[in-house]
């Protein structure tokens, strides 16, 4: 793991994209404040950037780095959840621009898988999450059902936990509103 996180920080950081284990499915990310680096992504999925994507963070504390008004409930939810959760925030702010929906929030995710956790910490940046698959394909739940040309169009493919076959589910999404209220997205 520590050689896959040495190799994916350097790709990172010239911008580059990476295929990766999350606490969820495997993802493509990137420097989540790189426009490029994000629009790369959008190209490579076949995907409309008008279809945000969302973010993964670390720890709880990274959060108001990303978001202008973190609502209270956000941590009572965060604190309880026993299961990978992705909130959506209002008034996003320190992320590239074409990774903000339009209506200015960002969909964020606390990780709690280690590779992606100290990849993030050594970063010192959030990382972009998206599935890997191209827009409207299966999202792929093992390695090996990851397609060739996602494989062959990223920067660097971690090796570690290729050949785990744990079951994984997405996350569930809520989105918060300013005023408190809570949307459940997906359970």
């Amino acid at each position: 793991m520590h050689n896959d996180i040495k190799k994916a920080l350097e790709v990172l950081l010239q911008g580059g994209i990476i295929l990766y284990p999350t606490d969820t499915i495997w993802g493509i990310g990137c420097d989540a404040t790189n426009e490029e680096a994000v629009r790369r992504i959008y190209q490579l999925k076949k995907r409309e950037d008008s279809k945000s994507m969302l973010v993964l963070l670390e720890n709880i504390n990274a959060l108001e780095r990303y978001v202008e008004e973190v609502p209270e409930i956000a941590y009572d939810l965060i604190e309880v959840t026993e299961k990978p959760m992705t909130i959506i925030y209002s008034g996003a702010k320190n992320l590239a621009k074409n990774l903000v929906a339009e209506d200015g929030s960002i969909g964020i995710r606390l990780t709690s898988e280690a590779f992606t956790q100290q990849l993030i910490q050594r970063f010192k940046k959030p990382l972009v999450s998206t599935s890997a698959n191209i827009s409207g394909k299966p999202s792929p739940a093992f390695f090996d059902e990851i397609s060739s040309e996602i494989i062959d169009a990223v920067d660097y493919v971690v090796e570690f936990r290729q050949d785990d076959h744990s079951p994984k589910s997405p996350s569930s999404i809520i989105k918060l509103g300013t005023g408190g209220e809570i949307q459940v997205l997906r359970q």
